[in-house]
């Protein structure tokens, strides 16, 4: 194992619980490579996740794809960065793109996807996209993960239903 690899895992293992552990095992790691694709997304997620600095957490996410854009990793916390950053346009090509690439959980980005829609309040698209997710998903685990998306946009439909329905007077 390469030592960029220990300090690497050092730094996942105490995202985010340790944000001091992390930061100091991500500057060794960039130390010994300053093009790991993990650790730009790494700090861009920092950027993004802890200190809600989009702008800076896109230039990390922009980096790690310059240097190969296979970087699977990186996109679906550059989508959510975007998709925070009200960068929906732009969100909705990454993804487009996102979903051409070989290996890609494809599950994932059609989640990003309907969370895209769900944020532009086209809760009918994302629940469509929610069912791509679904179909595409391999992984026991992120079947949790689809389930809450799902309920929270069902929620807010329901929310609307509500909010439509004229109020019966005494």
């Amino acid at each position: 194992m390469k030592t960029i690899d220990k300090y690497l895992f050092q730094a996942l293992d105490n995202y985010p619980y340790s944000l001091e552990e992390t930061i100091e095992s991500l500057d060794y790691a960039f130390s010994y490579d300053a093009k790991n694709t993990m650790v730009l997304c790494l700090y861009g997620r920092i950027q993004a996740e802890q200190l809600w600095n989009y702008e800076e957490a896109k230039s990390y996410f922009q980096e790690a794809l310059g240097i190969n854009i296979h970087a699977l990793e990186v996109y679906p916390h550059y989508i959510q960065t975007l998709i925070l950053n009200e960068d929906y346009e732009e969100a909705q090509k990454l993804i487009d793109f996102a979903l051409t690439i070989k290996g890609i959980n494809k599950s994932e980005i059609f989640v990003k996807k309907a969370i895209l829609f769900e944020a532009q309040h086209q809760f009918k698209k994302a629940l469509k996209e929610m069912k791509n997710a679904k179909l595409y998903t391999l992984q026991f685990a992120f079947d949790c993960d689809i389930s809450e998306v799902e309920k929270r946009i069902k929620g807010k439909i329901d929310l609307l239903k509500n909010k439509k329905k004229p109020k019966k007077s005494k």
